[in-house]
């Protein structure tokens, strides 16, 4: 069942990633870096929200809920507000030199293969 979930939570989340393609466009906007930068900080701010409620027990979400919500929903919508989360943790955990090598590595080695990919694109 939590497969299925994530599976249904995945495809809203890239639905609704679309839209917000759709509506910067309607705006006038270009969809590069706008919609991209909505949609990652929109989702930062969702995953942190929810987070915090679950961490304050001011919402209870069964693990399948979880990880429509968390894994599906957001992971469709974008997988920038997990990377978020995860440093979070680090952070909450005590770990905050881990969290520093996590958003170093991720972001840097990130664009590093990005302009790998583009590269070797042309061979």
């Amino acid at each position: 069942m939590r497969w299925i979930a994530i599976g249904v939570g995945g495809a809203l989340g890239s639905m609704a990633r679309h839209m917000v393609n759709e509506a910067v466009v309607v705006m006038g906007l270009r969809a590069t870096p706008w919609s991209t930068a909505i949609v990652n900080l929109a989702g930062c701010f969702v995953i942190g929200m929810l987070a915090g409620l679950v961490a304050h027990e001011r919402l209870t979400l069964s693990a399948t809920s979880r990880a429509f919500l968390f894994v599906g929903v957001l992971g469709g919508f974008t997988t920038f507000s997990s990377f978020g989360l995860d440093t979070l943790t680090l952070v909450s955990n005590g770990e905050r030199g881990l969290a520093i090598a996590n958003v170093l590595a991720q972001v840097g080695l990130g664009l590093v293969g990005v302009f790998a990919g583009f590269a070797v694109s042309r061979l």
